[in-house]
């Protein structure tokens, strides 16, 4: 049955009763109801090619028009308060995993008996496995209902965390890791694509910035308690404890969203699919074992040439197929592009602290887990200051003040961050770590809620589906990229103070000194050097961070400025 004759059943029974029908609506029906004209017709109702049309000027949206169409979804009289709290459980738990194992990388380590590079794939892995799954759930969306596959996700991901927990080696770990990210991939995209649905447009502002405590707040907060699990209880822990808040966290979806069942059931793009896959597989792969295959080897060189092949023919795919995998149109809008850049540069500031910074705490300072963990408590508190005033800075202000703020503070704690020394003291690492987050707080949710506020309502899932995967590669690209070159550099500084200590009576005095200790003496020299060698690659680190930064700063003045509001406007590619 084609949309057509809905659409005209539909406006002839609001023609006649004049109010607005209660009943699920079709893609293209609300489409309608906003203005917007329908992909597959032109702007007098006929069929095209399958092509999208050309853009027109839409008439003016009505706010109160956008929120009735919101507020349809769900039960009357619970507003969006409540089910925005549902979807920040799903997101909190998420992202959260993706933080609180990094305490714990070194303990896994020793129990497992692994080596650094192969237990990096327990963080990898994850990232990796949320880069391919993203593109997908606009399509299991449309199939099984946006309700459905959030609940399904939570408790997916509840039992993926507990097969972690009982994992026996560290090829079953990264295993189920794997597993764990299908779900894991799916929950932060489905609820993304709900807010922009349940939330009214003029609300925007506010909500994100709630809902923001569960993406930013939830990876700082990760490393103090993955520490105290670690450190008092066992590291199984830190999968077990997703299994009640998943089950939880579907009983309250089951409660409070309605059963939205698929009005459609698109075909699926299997070649889109295979080439974003492997183009986000290779890029990866390449990325955290260029260290280990040398990057100007010929299998990184493959990888990254094929990779390029393969996103470039995703894209003319996409631009050709009547159902896209991904609607590619999102790039036509600048605002979005742009805060995509932007967003990927705060994603790698940020997860390259919450990976190194723990890994520097432990390794050179010689902390326990759980105080390395308490160390992040003031950047975390932080964050949850800054999410709530951030949204109302953006619905009163914009997103480009904020953001270029916001860009700013971050460069400046990643600037002193890059100072570190192994006798840094802790209130140091603290408040520049603070610093940091700070910036992005700021920052963060403003640029995220300006891109995708720049598109008419039905890109939404696309524009949530693309931000997830740039986000998941960004944060990927900033582990596996920033431990490669921390690796080349430690074997690179190692060899180059080995060649200036000499040898016989070459020896510089402090090598003799320690050599006087004998064996002991010698290890401890060893030790003192690998340390310095540690931690001036991690500062070379945050210096590259820092400069990204910085090129973050003017691109914040291409957003929007002054009070948002939407137009509507549809954004198309030519063909």
């Amino acid at each position: 049955m084609s949309v057509q004759p809905l659409q005209n059943a539909r406006s002839s029974e609001s023609d006649s009763n004049g109010a607005r029908v209660a009943a699920p609506m079709t893609a293209a029906e609300l489409d309608g109801a906003r203005g917007v004209v329908p992909d597959a017709r032109n702007g007098n109702g006929a069929h095209t090619d399958g092509h999208p049309a050309a853009p027109t000027d839409p008439p003016p949206v009505d706010l109160n028009t956008e929120r009735a169409l919101a507020e349809e979804r769900l039960p009357p009289a619970r507003g969006w308060i409540l089910p925005l709290s549902v979807l920040i459980i799903g997101t909190f738990m998420s992202v959260l995993d993706t933080s609180i194992v990094n305490v714990a990388i070194p303990k896994i380590q020793i129990e497992l008996s692994a080596s650094p590079d192969d237990v990096e794939w327990v963080v990898t892995g994850y990232t990796l496995a949320l880069g391919i799954i993203v593109p997908l759930v606009g399509w299991l969306g449309d199939r099984m209902g946006k309700t459905r596959m959030y609940i399904v996700s939570m408790i997916g991901f509840a039992a993926a965390s507990m097969l972690c927990g009982a994992a026996w080696d560290l090829n079953s770990l990264v295993f189920f890791r794997i597993v764990q990210a299908i779900p894991g991939g799916i929950l932060p995209v489905v609820t993304m694509t709900l807010l922009y649905e349940i939330v009214p447009r003029d609300r925007l502002g506010a909500a994100t910035g709630i809902y923001g405590l569960g993406v930013v707040v939830a990876p700082a907060i990760g490393p103090t308690l993955g520490g105290y699990l670690v450190e008092y209880v066992d590291w199984r822990l830190i999968f077990y404890i997703n299994v009640p808040v998943g089950i939880v966290g579907a009983l309250a979806a089951i409660s409070v969203f309605p059963n939205l069942k698929p009005t459609s059931w698109p075909k699926f793009d299997l070649w889109g699919f295979v080439t974003i896959a492997y183009g986000l597989f290779a890029l990866l792969l390449a990325s955290s074992e260029g260290h280990s295959w040398g990057w100007g080897g010929y299998r990184i060189m493959g990888l990254f040439v094929s990779a390029g092949l393969s996103l470039a023919l995703f894209v003319i795919i996409e631009l050709e197929v009547d159902k896209p995998l991904l609607d590619l149109r999102v790039f036509g809008s600048l605002v979005y592009v742009n805060s995509l850049v932007m967003m990927a540069i705060g994603m790698i500031a940020v997860f390259s602290s919450l990976y190194f910074i723990p890994q520097f705490l432990q390794i050179v300072q010689g902390m326990q887990p759980l105080r390395a963990g308490l160390v992040m408590v003031p950047s975390a508190a932080v964050l949850l200051l800054m999410m709530p005033i951030s949204g109302r800075l953006y619905d009163a202000f914009g997103p480009r003040w904020p953001g270029a703020a916001g860009m700013v503070i971050l460069a400046i704690g990643s600037f002193l961050l890059s100072d570190i020394t192994p006798d840094t003291p802790l209130e140091d690492v603290a408040l520049w770590s603070a610093i940091r987050q700070l910036g992005s707080g700021l920052c963060f949710m403003p640029i995220i809620t300006a891109g995708i506020s720049a598109l008419p309502s039905r890109l939404t899932g696309a524009a949530s589906g693309m931000n997830n995967i740039v986000q998941r590669v960004a944060s990927s690209v900033a582990i596996a990229a920033l431990g490669s070159a921390s690796a080349v550099s430690v074997a690179q500084m190692m060899s180059d103070r080995g060649a200036l200590y000499g040898s016989g009576a070459q020896t510089l005095p402090q090598v003799a000194e320690y050599s006087a200790g004998g064996a002991s003496g010698l290890l401890g020299m060893y030790t003192q050097v690998s340390k310095a060698v540690l931690t001036e690659t991690y500062a070379n680190g945050f210096y590259l961070v820092a400069m990204m930064c910085v090129v973050g700063v003017p691109l914040a003045f291409l957003l929007p400025n002054g009070k948002p509001g939407y137009t509507g406007e549809p954004v198309a590619l030519e063909h």
